[in-house]
Formats: C-alpha cells, structure tokens, sequence
C-alpha cells in the first residue's frame, strides 16, 4: 500500500463523513493495478469530483502502448495522460471518449499516468499496456 493510497482512501472518507458544501464524492470501488507492464483504474458512482492523480508506471516495452478506455462519464471533465521515461508525453485523451488507443513511440521504463479530473460525475475505467 502506498502513501498515495492512503491519501485518496482517507479523502474518500472524509467526503463520505460530509464534510462539504456542495455535494460531491471521489466514488467507491476504487481499484488501482499497477504492475510492470500493466496499468489499470478504475472507480464508479463519482459525483463532481475533481482531482488530479499521479502514478509511476514501469512498461518495459520499446514500442508503443495500448491503452483501454471505457467510462461512463455523464457531466465534467476527465483526461489520461501517459509520459513516457524521457517525460515525453505520448498520450493524451478525453476520458470521455471509449475505444482501445495508441501511443506515439515510447520510451521504456518509468512513465507517468496522470488522471485528471474536473468535476466528474460518473465511472471511470481504463487500462494501459505495451502493444
């Protein structure tokens, strides 16, 4: 378990105690796998949350990556965002938007997922890996 685990698990308890004006939730059923060579996310029933997640990712492959995207988003904004081990960004797409993706060519070995996100309401589900 990570310190980045820990945070968005007490945020989520936190918006859960309702410690909020405007109602809003960072969802449940939140699942992270992050694996050498696989990365996947996914969390339901969110309603206006915005938060920008960051993760660090191993994909050892020198080709491109294929990415997964099926989300069911309903009001906001949501963008993933992959950076490959240069900190080139290879990747840049609407959540909103299902399909399977590729990136631009990589580079191997630590890239960043950034998930960004401005008051979604709905699911998010994605998956990266190398083609």
């Amino acid at each position: 378990i990570t310190p980045r685990f820990l945070a968005i698990v007490a945020l989520v308890l936190l918006l859960a105690a309702g410690g909020c004006n405007e109602p809003y939730s960072a969802g449940k059923d939140l699942q992270v796998t992050n694996e050498v060579n696989v990365f996947q996310f996914q969390v339901s029933d969110m309603k206006n949350y915005g938060e920008t997640l960051s993760f660090t990712w191993t994909n050892s492959s020198r080709t491109n990556a294929v990415v997964n995207q099926l989300s069911t988003i309903s009001g906001g904004d949501a963008t993933l965002v992959l950076k490959d081990a240069s900190g080139n960004t290879v990747y840049s797409r609407s959540l909103k938007q299902n399909g399977q993706f590729t990136t631009l060519a990589v580079t191997a070995g630590p890239w960043t997922v950034q998930i960004l996100m401005n008051k979604v309401s709905g699911s998010v589900l994605l998956r990266a890996e190398p083609n």
